[in-house]
This record gives C-alpha cells, structure tokens and sequence, in this order.
C-alpha cells in the first residue's frame, strides 16, 4: 500500500490541463515498478471528466479539462500481496455539485470504516456508508458494493455489500470504496484499505 501511496503524491504533479489519462497511468504503472512492485494488481483506471461517471472506466486518451473529476483506481503487487486504492481529484474549480457529491462520498468511506471491527458483518460495513449516500438523496447513483478483501488475489472474500452473510474477523484486509456516479457528467470514489482488528 505504501507504494500506492507514493505513487499517488508522485502523480499530483503531472495532473493539469491536456494531459491525457493514458499519459497519467503510464507515469502511475511505471513509477509504481520503479517502487519495487513485481506488477500491477489490475489495469489502472484514470477516468476523467463524463469518463468519471462508468465505475469500470477504460483508459482513454481524454485530456483533462479545467473543472474536471479525475479518478485514479490502481495497485501494485508485492511480494505476492495486492494492494487497492482509489482516489479523485479535481482540476482547477469545481462546481458546487461537484464538491457536494465529493464530500458526500468521504462521508460514507468514513462511516463505514468507523464500524469495522472483528465481528461486525459485512452487510452493516456496506450499509454505514450507504445509508449516508442515500441520505444525501444519491442512492440511485451507486451502483455497487462498498468493499471487498484483497490479499493474494484482487478480489478475495468476504464482500461489503447488501447481500453479505459474512462476518468480519481478525486479519481480514478489505477495501472501503463508496461512490457516486452521475451518467454522462462526472464520477467520485474514494478506496483505501483498511486491515479488521477486535478494536477497530
């Protein structure tokens, strides 16, 4: 995840105005190796602008416009182990929708990752967040679980999501990574892993 991490701060320099999206998972993939990844856990996604707005999104050579979303989905494979993130950053100003939707999201990513706990189940996990974006009158708009392990696959069990019958225990590494996706405008999602412990 460290490596993640880096590569992260690393790409915030390269993101402005008619950069294209392959151009940022190029520098993203190759820094990531440089890092000592032995490869990438999946295909990186870097969706901007309306490209935002499809949770799956394919690399594009889309350049980035003032005002858009960019959302960045990556990881690197380490000594065996996957890691998983996501994060969407803004170019220039955004709109007030824009920033609505964002805080909306990191609402929810921070109510589900107050409830992890060894013994919690993995459908209230999903519902903390959910309930926030549904509050927020957006639940139409996320179309997908919160999380899912991740380990020495991508996608491992157990799965936050509404039609989990798994409880979280000790050890378990699972991904929190509600979203918002508004078709043909724009798209916000917000990943990080989070390890379960009895505490927390």
């Amino acid at each position: 995840e460290s490596i993640g991490d880096a590569a992260f701060t690393h790409i915030l320099d390269y993101i402005k105005p008619g950069v294209t999206e392959a151009d940022i998972a190029l520098e993203i993939e190759f820094f990531m190796k440089r890092q000592g990844a032995s490869k990438l856990s999946f295909d990186t996604i870097v969706a901007s602008g309306p490209n935002s707005s499809m949770p799956h999104a394919q690399v594009t050579n889309r350049k980035l416009q003032n005002g858009d979303f960019v959302t960045m989905d990556f990881g690197a494979v380490y000594n065996g182990y996957h890691s998983d993130m996501t994060r969407t950053v803004a170019v220039g100003k955004v709109s007030s929708e824009q920033r609505k939707i964002y805080e909306t999201v990191l609402s929810a990513q921070k109510a589900s990752l107050s409830v992890l706990k060894a013994g919690v189940s993995c459908k209230q996990a999903d519902l903390a967040a959910r309930s926030i974006i549904e509050g927020a009158g957006y639940g139409e708009y996320f179309g997908h679980g919160t999380g899912h392990g991740v380990g020495i696959e991508i996608h491992e069990e157990p799965s936050l999501s509404p039609r989990s019958e798994a409880i979280l225990k000790e050890g378990n590494i699972v991904t929190v990574e509600p979203g918002i996706y508004i078709p043909g405008k724009f798209g916000v999602r917000i990943e990080d892993m989070a390890l379960i412990t009895k505490n927390g």
